[in-house]
């Protein structure tokens, strides 16, 4: 036994040592997991606005209160549009001024960004999933939690309220960077920035137009040289 513990114990010290500890560039690293929320509905952008919503009157209310324009893009995606709206409409109810002219008004500016990345990118969901200790009792494979429930059918439950949280379908190559700006001629007021994932189906909701196929090429010309 001895034997066989030093010999691992070399071995490592071995493989240790072959190990550079320089390289030409940083090596590749996986961030930790992280959650990003996938639009795939209207009502699903009316949440986003809510969230915005919030954390601009959060820094509002750092300064004397001035009225708001929404600055709207002058070509607006259904997506842009249906934002600069939403917004509009959040901000009235929650009592703030939203004014009709940019003169004497803090300007709201909404910048999208949509990005097209590589298809197929790889996905690890089942990172977190519950597993079952026993009758009633789950747990996550990663975190020490647990959740008891009383029978068979709650735990069934409970495992499909789990697996919900996670859109179903591949990685979507498409997302969306969704910047607001709070500013006047001097200065920046709030600001925030998000990503989310966008259904690729739903792309040109967000400015992305596709090319469209190319017909195959039926015929071929070709050039004769020379006599007949």
């Amino acid at each position: 036994m001895a034997l066989k513990t030093a010999t691992a114990l070399v071995a490592g010290i071995l493989l240790a040592g072959c190990a550079s500890r320089y390289t030409p560039t940083p090596l590749p690293a996986n961030f930790p997991v992280a959650k990003q929320a996938k639009l795939q509905a209207a009502g699903h952008w009316g949440v986003i606005v809510d969230d915005i919503e919030k954390r601009i009157v959060a820094e509002l209310k750092k300064s004397p209160p001035r009225p708001v324009f929404i600055a709207e893009a002058r070509d607006p995606t259904p997506f842009q549009r249906a934002l600069a709206t939403q917004l509009t409409t959040s901000l009235v109810n929650d009592g703030h001024t939203v004014s009709r002219s940019p003169a004497g008004s803090l300007r709201v500016d909404l910048d999208v960004q949509a990005l097209t990345f590589a298809a197929d990118r790889p996905q690890y969901r089942n990172h977190g999933q519950l597993a079952s200790l026993g009758a009633g009792i789950w747990t996550t494979r990663d975190t020490p939690v647990k959740l008891e429930v009383a029978s068979s059918g709650g735990a069934l439950d409970t495992r499909d309220t789990w697996n919900a949280q996670f859109a179903p379908g591949e990685t979507p190559k498409t997302e969306v960077i969704v910047t607001v700006s709070v500013s006047d001629q001097y200065r920046y007021v709030a600001r925030n920035t998000s990503a989310y994932y966008v259904a690729d189906t739903d792309r040109m909701l967000y400015g992305i137009i596709d090319p469209l196929p190319q017909e195959p090429q039926l015929t071929r010309i070709f050039k004769v040289r020379g006599d007949m």
